[in-house]
C-alpha cells in the first residue's frame, strides 16, 4: 500500500509516494529527495545534527515521521541561501568559527534561524547556549556558536528595522 503526501520543501512543492509508513522526514530528505545536508547523527534525537525547521519550528527530524508532516512547509539547509547571498547565520557562524570538522553545522545553523525567529535568542550568551542545547558539538566549537548567534540576532534585527523604516 502506497500513501501519498505533499511537503512544500525550500519552496518548492514537493509531491511523495511512501511505500512505507514509518520513513522519517530525516530519511525521506537524505534518501528520497537527495537533501544530504540534513545529518543523520545519533538517530535517536538527542544531537540535534538532523535539524530542520517545519512550518517555521525546530523538529529533530529523525523523530519525525514523514507521514504526518503531509502538506507541511520544511526549509533544510539546502534552502536557507539565497543564490550566492549566505542567510546572515551562515555568515555569522564563518566570521566567527562556529564549525570545526562541519558534521553539526547545518543542524546548528537550522537550530540557530529558529531560535532567532522564534524571538528567543536575545542578547544573552547564556539565554543563546539554552536555547541551543539539544544540538550537539563533538568537536566543542560552542563559544564560537554561541557568538555567531549573537551577532546574526543583532544583524537581523538592524536589517528589519532598516526594513520598517
Amino acid at each position: 500500500m502506497n500513501f501519498s503526501i505533499s511537503l512544500t520543501v525550500n519552496g518548492a512543492r514537493r509531491d511523495i509516494e511512501l511505500d512505507d509508513p514509518r520513513v522519517t522526514l530525516l530519511d525521506l530528505l537524505r534518501e528520497r529527495l537527495q537533501l544530504t545536508g540534513t545529518k543523520k547523527g545519533c538517530d535517536r534525537g538527542q544531537c540535534g545534527a538532523c535539524t530542520v525547521l517545519v512550518n517555521g519550528q525546530r523538529i529533530n527530524s529523525c523523530l519525525a515521521l514523514a507521514i504526518s508532516h503531509d502538506g507541511a512547509d520544511v526549509m533544510t539547509i539546502e534552502g536557507v541561501a539565497r543564490g550566492d547571498q549566505l542567510h546572515p547565520v551562515q555568515a555569522a557562524f564563518i566570521a566567527h568559527d562556529g564549525m570545526q570538522c562541519g558534521f553539526c553545522t547545518p543542524g546548528q545553523i537550522m537550530s540557530a534561524i529558529g531560535l532567532i525567529e522564534e524571538g528567543q535568542a536575545g542578547d544573552d550568551p547564556e539565554r543563546v547556549r539554552e536555547g541551543m542545547s539539544g544540538n550537539l558539538c563533538r568537536c566543542g566549537a560552542y563559544a564560537g556558536i554561541t557568538d555567531a548567534v549573537l551577532e546574526a540576532t543583532k544583524n537581523l534585527a538592524q536589517s528589519d528595522q532598516r526594513r520598517s523604516a
